[in-house]
């Protein structure tokens, strides 16, 4: 399918719920103050595009490529992120809600995100190695046979992570948020 170019656009307080975004390739484009909730923005494509206090809740993204791509205090609650396109996968995530959204097997490696709230977010069989969760809430998050490799959680906190069932090597932690790792062992900490 051609897609129409679209480049260096911006958008702002436009409500996409009941008129679709249209398809195409969206390029140096900007949507601010935009709600997508319940929307479906498959098959398009984002390519150096930026979201800023946009709801993405329940968002569709089959087959949606993002490369490139910075949300910035949107929300993005319940997002299957398995269903977009990976190829040129490239995101990043500031001051975001990502409650019960999915990562399942994807790969997000050197992923960003900062001061987000991501409760009960899955990343089941994903590849997250150098990924950032700097100031992250992960409440009941779940981490299963996740490569966290060279991962950055000095500054996250409510995680619960098996250290037996994810591959941690080199991942950084700080002695402050140590008791997500040792919660499976159920040992007290003082």
């Amino acid at each position: 399918m051609d897609l129409q170019n679209i480049t260096d656009q911006n958008y702002s307080n436009k409500d996409y719920t009941t008129n679709l975004l249209p398809k195409a390739e969206y390029s140096y484009c900007t949507f601010i103050n935009c709600n997508f909730e319940n929307s479906d923005i498959s098959n398009n494509v984002f390519l150096d595009c930026e979201f800023v206090d946009c709801n993405f809740s329940n968002v569709n993204v089959k087959h949606t490529t993002f490369n490139d791509v910075r949300f910035d205090s949107c929300k993005l609650v319940g997002i299957n992120f398995k269903d977009c396109s990976e190829f040129l996968l490239d995101f990043n995530f500031k001051n975001c809600n990502l409650n019960l959204s999915s990562f399942s097997e994807m790969n997000i490696n050197k992923t960003r995100f900062t001061d987000c709230k991501m409760h009960q977010v899955d990343f089941i069989d994903a590849e997250a190695k150098e990924s950032q969760f700097v100031q992250c809430d992960l409440l009941n998050s779940i981490f299963n046979n996740t490569n966290i490799e060279k991962a950055d959680f000095s500054t996250a906190f409510n995680f619960n992570i098996n250290p037996a069932d994810n591959n941690l090597k080199d991942a950084l932690f700080s002695k402050n948020n140590l008791e997500g790792l040792l919660n499976i062992f159920k040992i007290k900490i003082k």
